[in-house]
């Protein structure tokens, strides 16, 4: 039987993240398992790529700002280019909302975020359509980043560190014994090992149960159109929001060609199906593509003139928690901890992720940042969090 001390289910991003900053603490015996030939054909490869500190919650903002740090000074090129996030507004309601979350970004330390008035929206996107748009927020640090660039370069920081990694290893069960996890039970056979973490996303809550822990993490699908306008979209175009609707779009980048080579004609588009049942199903539905055009009619004549480009169109899943935040932290399982729930910020939050794993799991709790709100424990606590801009 094979073992190590500490086996990693999951070679997305976040478990990336964990194995790498468990190496960089020095742990020179941990194993990713990926239940994929390569890395990235699920979440992180399906993942847009944007970051953002513009965030109502206390916890989502610190991370963001831990995170985007990294990003900027990381030893590997992740691409990110703060382009900008703007949400907009049509109601007063929603346009005091944002300027409430603007005063608490500022208070926690986001740098060049401010409230702005329809008329600079409209200068910001000139492809939008502002008659009804009130105000809004825009934060210039936000952005976009490659997710497989970052997946790819905690790896081979892992890697570099001790870790290693097998592919094509689908984990069945968690073996517990005593109350403790003992090892894991593969296609490939059994794992004996100390410690497991859950890195594995949308299939997290069937696996936990195979350890008596009842994990709430339900998968949905996302999806997002990929579309072709023949003018040249306008420059530093940043991600827009509709914080009404939850409608977005942002320039479209081919994270598999050079960022040099991506053209300047394509776009994303979107918005949350609040329809779409809990599934695993990541096929495109080709009726999305008309109710994503029905948004785009009004708001934006650019984006409803545009052709589609079917082959690029995808799903993906989100891994969502009853409260949209992520489950991070142990449970009553010795030697069993999580890192899930991410409802669609796993990629921009998993620099903080990782560090905050590897020092639960290595001191006891997160001493960089105080991650205990997130804990599993809280949804049997009922000290759930809230943040209306889920997206």
């Amino acid at each position: 039987m094979k073992n190590a001390q500490i086996v990693v289910i999951g070679g997305g991003v976040v478990g990336a993240s964990v194995a790498y900053h468990l190496a960089e603490r020095g742990v020179g015996d941990v194993l990713i398992l990926e239940r994929g030939a390569v890395q990235g054909l699920g979440s992180t490869g399906a993942a847009t790529g944007g970051v953002r500190a513009q965030f109502e919650t206390e916890i989502n903002i610190r991370m963001s700002l831990y995170s985007l740090d990294f990003f900027r000074n990381w030893e590997f090129d992740c691409e990110y280019e703060p382009a900008g996030y703007l949400f907009f507004a049509t109601t007063g309601e929603q346009f005091d909302y944002l300027r409430r979350n603007v005063e608490k970004q500022r208070r926690l330390g986001v740098q060049d975020v401010e409230v702005v008035d329809a008329a600079t929206i409209k200068r910001i996107v000139p492809i939008l359509n502002c008659d009804d748009v009130v105000g809004g927020s825009f934060g210039g640090n936000d952005g976009f980043i490659n997710p497989l660039a970052v997946m790819h370069g905690f790896t081979e920081g892992a890697l570099k560190r001790g870790s290693r990694i097998e592919f094509e290893t689908v984990v069945q069960s968690i073996i517990v014994r005593g109350g403790r996890v003992t090892g894991v039970e593969t296609n490939r056979g059994r794992i004996g090992c100390e410690s497991v973490v859950l890195c594995t996303g949308a299939w997290a809550r069937e696996l936990a149960a195979t350890a008596g822990v009842d994990l709430p993490v339900e998968p949905q699908r996302r999806q997002i159109v990929w579309a072709r306008s023949l003018a040249p979209l306008p420059d530093g175009l940043p991600m827009v929001i509709d914080i009404g609707s939850g409608f977005h779009f942002r320039p479209a980048r081919d994270f598999a060609v050079k960022r040099s080579e991506t053209g300047t004609h394509d776009v994303l588009f979107a918005y949350p199906n609040s329809d779409e049942p809990s599934s695993t199903d990541t096929n495109f539905d080709d009726s999305f593509v008309e109710k994503v055009y029905e948004r785009a009619k009004h708001r934006s004549r650019f984006l409803f003139d545009t052709a589609v480009v079917r082959e690029k169109c995808r799903a993906g899943l989100y891994e969502n928690t009853p409260d949209h935040h992520a489950i991070l932290g142990d449970c009553d399982v010795g030697g069993m901890y999580f890192a899930n729930g991410f409802s669609g910020h796993g990629v921009m939050h998993s620099p903080a992720t990782g560090r905050a794993l590897s020092e639960i799991i290595l001191d006891g709790k997160a001493n960089f940042l105080d991650v205990s709100c997130l804990s599993p424990g809280r949804f049997a606590k009922n000290e759930m969090l809230h943040e209306t801009a889920f997206i």
